[in-house]
C-alpha cells in the first residue's frame, strides 16, 4: 500500500479552519503532467517492465501540476533523500 503524499510548506499561510472544515477530508487527485511530444501508439506497444522512456525534458524545466484536472502550479523535479520530489516554482 502506498503512503499518502506529504507536503512540506516553506511559508505558513492563514486559513480559516471553520470555512474549510467540511471539505478538508475530501480526496482529490494531484497529478504531475510530463508531456511526451512525439510518443506514438507504437512506442506504447513496445513498453515492457524495465523500459526507460526518454522524456527529452531538461533538468530544471517546469512541469505542470494539476488538481482534479485543473492547472494549479508549475514545479521542477528534485531528489530528496531517496525520493523524487516536486518543488513548486509558480502558483497559477
Amino acid at each position: 500500500m502506498t503512503e499518502p503524499a506529504s507536503v512540506v510548506a516553506l511559508q505558513s499561510t492563514t486559513v480559516n479552519p471553520d470555512a474549510w472544515a467540511r471539505v478538508l477530508p475530501l480526496p482529490c487527485r494531484l497529478a504531475v503532467d510530463v508531456p511526451l511530444p512525439g510518443f506514438t501508439v507504437a512506442d506504447a506497444l513496445r513498453l515492457r517492465p524495465g523500459s526507460v522512456i526518454n522524456s527529452r525534458w531538461q533538468i530544471g524545466t517546469d512541469v505542470p501540476l494539476r488538481l482534479n484536472g485543473e492547472l494549479i502550479a508549475h514545479g521542477e523535479f528534485e531528489v530528496v533523500g531517496n525520493h523524487l520530489a516536486l518543488r513548486l516554482t509558480e502558483l497559477v
